[in-house]
């Protein structure tokens, strides 16, 4: 019994840490978000980061504070998708992932870089600003200020909604 009990023990460890090191293909992530957005009617908020990134943090600090999470989530199907990480870390990296923010015009433009897509996945917004430089983590009253924009062309958030997320965004 104790043999056939290790080998199941070793078996499932094995198979746990092969998937600890395979990441989620960029592919497969947004086929599911899509089809959860068709489900839920919404849009989807793509979100390239790395484990390194400072800004990529705040983003995500920002948009997880309690005042305007269910904001987020009830308008957006939001999932992350891992490029740039150092060469200790490439196995964090979602096979595809730079493949898409090259596809978008985001490879040279720093991270945190979103997307929003509809529930079909077409592409509706990305996070650059009119002259072409990328918003990243807004803070600015400019940059919020165009990430509300944004947040309003691709949502169903209503002006107090947006005023709260903003606030958020300019607090220190």
């Amino acid at each position: 019994m104790k043999p056939r009990l290790l080998s199941i023990a070793i078996m499932f460890f094995m198979m746990s840490s092969h998937n600890g090191f395979t990441q989620e293909s960029s592919k497969d992530i947004l086929i599911k978000a899509t089809a959860q957005a068709q489900k839920e009617n919404k849009n989807v908020f793509i979100m390239f980061h790395a484990s390194w990134c400072g800004w990529c943090k705040k983003m995500d600090r920002k948009m997880n504070d309690l005042a305007c999470k269910d904001l987020f989530d009830q308008n957006y199907v939001i999932e992350h998708l891992v490029v740039k990480e150092t060469s200790a870390n490439k196995k964090l990296e979602n096979p595809g992932a730079e493949d898409l923010l090259a596809q978008y015009k985001g490879s040279n433009s720093g991270i945190p870089f979103w997307l929003f897509f509809d529930e079909n996945g077409k592409f509706l917004d990305d996070s650059f600003d009119l002259k072409g430089n990328n918003l990243g983590c807004p803070v600015s009253k400019e940059e919020v200020s165009l990430f509300i924009d944004k947040l309003r062309k691709t949502s169903s958030l209503n002006e107090d909604e947006l005023a709260t997320i903003s606030t958020v965004f300019l607090s220190k």
